[in-house]
């Protein structure tokens, strides 16, 4: 991504409108750039519609999102992406999206930028275990996938390579994840643990506890991750290509970007060098570039069908010039097939607001995300938060196991940046030193090294099975400047997942004193996601993995789409993403957004064909 280079064609509506392509693709995140890349590089023609501006795909554009980052006073999410009216997002701290009716808030957000969530994702890429996959058949909860892990071996491989994901297949294997070959490895090596890991570790290591009867044994390990390592010289690609490197300085020929790493623990929103995978690499590495066309500042409003066929025939876009203002362009683009590749809420939005609600009736419902509980303490010594990625070290301890009757699957991240998500950071330590205990200087710098490099964050990420109770919904009162919809969410969490919060908080507390750490921990009963459970209270905060409003199933009477996430109802059109996943167990979901991805992609290249 050189300065000089912009690699997709841009083009204005009038030639989106007057070309017929042979796929059209709404949405320019990891799912819609896959298909993008792979469909151009066999021959077909390709349309991106993208709500956002779009700037992000230079390096200059890049960068001036680093420099909003910097000069942001809220460090959150979306922080790094400049506010736009048009193409509003959960975090947005102008005007609220989320119209929220249920229990409690959905507590998470997501980007309408160019890029997709993956501009502010974490970067951990699990690949989910085999008996997430039957949910339902094994624990009598949510609902079963209609493939098996196996289906997607190669899928994941693919993505793995895509994304260069580095890790430890054999530590991965020895907690359950399957491979398709014995001697598979990682495109990359694994990121160290950080000294908070190692410390960590030394003294939680063996620990035995007891879950619904089963014991367990703690043992730290570290997670896969999107983001640039040192090449494993090991590694063998999917395609029997060259040896994998990936695109930056760690390259035999040095580029602008995607360095190495560099451990500066603001991963999420934004890494400063680019080593974090995301979805712009995939749209800047298209062989043929000629072939995709880009129209930005373009929210697509209604998906248009032949009412006799059921088939799609267009796309209604709304073109805006200038994001803080409603004046607009209305459009439609055709093609042969259509593709929304948008989020879950987008995804079930735009098809609720095309009265397509599907003959199962399950348009946007089964929305799901991963509730995190976080847990926090000092620990005794200066362990060297704020030194390395967000979180390289973590517990798979309870990903599987008969427990899963009673309560959900959960994982433990340990967080290398300190409290933050917990609602108290590096400012607030600060505030306090200065404001309230009056310290300056020498005395000052010797109190924020002690309450900031001892700072530890357990973050719970649990199990939330599909519900068609929790949904995405859309009512007329609720629309943007635009006159597009809003989301309603209706969103509740179950005592099965209650429960394991409330094992995980009495867990921290072991884990922190076997530490000799000083437990912090406290849930405000003002927090909006705050709610109680057998007489103790406690509050989560959003996973930002949404899934399920469109979930894949065997018949169109139980889900939405089928095995390779086309519509049951609209033969040529395909809901990509993690919508189309019926389960989600104790995984981030982006691996697998991007393995249904490359798996739907060959079911379009026959489509086309026939």
């Amino acid at each position: 991504m050189s300065q000089s280079k912009t690699v997709l064609k841009r083009v204005d509506c009038q030639i989106a409108s007057e070309t017929f392509y042979d796929v059209v693709i709404v949405g320019a995140g990891i799912a819609g750039a896959i298909a993008a890349k792979q469909l151009s590089e066999q021959g077909k023609t390709v349309l991106i519609l993208e709500a956002g501006t779009g700037e992000g795909l230079t390096l200059e554009g890049f960068q001036s999102y680093v420099e909003t980052f910097y000069g942001s006073v809220v460090k959150h999410g979306n922080s790094p992406y400049p506010y736009n009216a048009n193409a509003l997002s959960p975090t947005d701290d102008v005007v609220r999206y989320f119209e929220e009716k249920g229990r409690l808030p959905l507590s998470g957000s997501y980007t309408r930028i160019l890029g997709g969530t993956t501009m502010h994702w974490e970067g951990k890429t699990l690949r989910m275990l085999p008996d997430d996959f039957q949910l339902r058949t094994n624990y009598g909860h949510g609902l079963d996938w209609p493939i098996a892990d196996r289906d997607l071996w190669s899928y994941y491989r693919q993505a793995e390579y895509e994304i260069g994901v580095s890790g430890n297949a054999p530590e991965q294997r020895e907690l359950g994840i399957t491979f398709e070959h014995d001697d598979y490895v990682f495109p990359m090596k694994e990121l160290p643990p950080s000294y908070l890991d190692k410390v960590v570790g030394k003294k939680i290591d063996g620990m035995s506890v007891d879950i619904e009867g089963e014991s367990r044994e703690l043992k730290l390990s570290t997670f896969p991750q999107g983001r640039n390592s040192i090449p494993n010289p090991d590694y063998k690609p999917y395609n029997n290509g060259s040896l994998f490197a990936p695109e930056g300085l760690g390259n035999i020929h040095p580029l602008e970007y995607g360095e190495r790493c560099q451990g500066n623990a603001n991963c999420v929103p934004i890494c400063p060098v680019q080593a974090k995978y995301d979805a712009r690499k995939t749209l800047n590495s298209i062989a043929f570039p000629d072939r995709v066309h880009l129209l930005t500042q373009t929210v697509a409003s209604k998906v248009e069908i032949d009412p006799e066929t059921g088939r799609v025939t267009a796309i209604q876009y709304k073109h805006y010039k200038d994001k803080s203002s409603p004046q607009h362009t209305v459009g439609t683009v055709r093609g042969r097939l259509f593709v929304l590749a948008a989020n879950p809420v987008e995804n079930a939005k735009l098809m609720l607001a095309s009265n397509l609600p599907s003959t199962s009736g399950l348009m946007g419902c089964n929305l799901m995300d991963h509730p995190f509980l976080l847990a926090w303490a000092l620990m005794p010594e200066v362990t060297g938060t704020m030194r390395g990625p967000l979180v390289t070290s973590g517990i798979a301890s309870f990903r599987t196991g008969q427990f899963r009757k009673e309560q959900c699957a959960f994982g433990i991240d340990i967080h290398n940046d300190g409290w933050g998500w917990a609602g108290t950071g590096a400012t607030d330590i600060v505030r306090e030193a200065i404001d309230k205990n009056r310290k300056y200087g020498s005395e000052l710098r010797s109190e924020l090294v002690s309450r900031i490099s001892r700072q530890l964050l357990l973050a719970f990420m649990c199990e939330l099975p599909a519900d068609a109770s929790n949904r995405v919904s859309i009512h007329p009162d609720y629309k943007d400047q635009l006159g597009n919809y809003r989301p309603v969410i209706h969103f509740d969490v179950p005592d099965y997942c209650k429960k394991s919060m409330a094992y995980s908080r009495q867990l921290s507390r072991k884990i922190f004193e076997c530490l000799g750490a000083e437990d912090h921990t406290h849930y405000d009963k003002s927090d909006p996601a705050y709610f109680e459970y057998e007489g103790e209270g406690y509050w989560f905060r959003g996973g930002n993995h949404f899934s399920g409003t469109h979930v894949m199933g065997t018949t169109k009477y139980n889900s939405v789409v089928n095995t390779q996430q086309r519509s049951w109802d609209h033969e040529n059109l395909y809901l990509l993403g993690s919508g189309s996943m019926p389960s989600i167990g104790s995984s981030n979901t982006t691996l697998s957004i991007a393995a249904l991805a490359f798996l739907a992609c060959e079911q379009m290249l026959k489509d086309l064909k026939a």
